[in-house]
């Protein structure tokens, strides 16, 4: 495994009313309520009417926040047992946020690449989703920054691999994400040194990255920190 300089992650779609909650959170309670699927106390918090006065109209006659993620990137965000139900820590995060807003929350699967687009749209009214944060997303929707996590890299157990010589390897990473513009870097690096490219098998899911690696199909994946070292607790 391996971790590369640390990325800011953020969330999309927000206005500067609900920036303002995401570091006010860390005031509030916590609940006996098992968000994350571990049985661990979550955060919850109480209304600020401060901060609800400056909902936009629509959102505050609607009640509720819809948030697009991508639910297959544990443990930020990702499916309960139940297949349906969207956990993480990313998700008892922003439900914290929004009960801040006065507000409940309707989380909606989604591809990863079709968030930004789906925010940008109306169809969602937030993307909570481990966004790194880069010009180009900023030019599409606003980020608000909650945390940094660097690309970790794994390979199956038993296994090893080398991510500054991973030339002529398969490697598995999620379509959309900074990952794939890295080790697409790393590739033509090899090409120009006349060596063997990296194979690069992209998935929609993250998942279905992890499992590509577990079962042989790939020899590693990069992906998140946390996500990396979920995959390989």
């Amino acid at each position: 495994m391996f971790r590369t300089t640390p990325l800011r992650r953020a969330i999309v779609g927000l206005t500067a009313a609900f920036a303002m909650t995401v570091s006010l959170t860390a005031c509030g309670e916590e609940s006996d309520d098992p968000g994350t699927g571990s049985g661990a106390p979550v955060p919850s918090a109480s209304a600020d009417t401060s901060l609800a006065d400056k909902v936009p109209a629509e959102i505050k006659a609607a009640g509720k926040l819809t948030i697009g993620t991508d639910s297959s990137y544990a443990p930020n965000e990702y499916l309960d047992a139940d297949g349906k139900t969207i956990i993480g820590f990313d998700v008892d995060l922003f439900n914290a946020v929004a009960q801040k807003l006065g507000l409940t929350t309707e989380w909606q699967s989604a591809k990863f690449d079709a968030i930004i687009p789906g925010v940008t749209s109306g169809k969602y009214n937030v993307g909570v989703s481990s966004f790194t944060v880069n010009a180009e997303r900023e030019k599409e929707a606003t980020m608000v920054s909650y945390f940094s996590a660097g690309t970790q890299w794994a390979a199956k157990a038993g296994a090893t691999i080398n991510p500054d010589d991973a030339c002529g390897k398969k490697v598995a990473v999620q379509v959309g994400t900074v990952q794939l513009d890295d080790i697409t870097a790393r590739s033509k690096k090899c090409t120009d040194a006349g060596k063997a490219k990296i194979t690069i098998d992209q998935y929609q899911a993250q998942s279905d990255a992890t499992n590509a690696v577990v079962s042989g199909k790939d020899e590693a994946m990069l992906a998140d920190s946390p996500v990396g070292a979920y995959a390989v607790k």
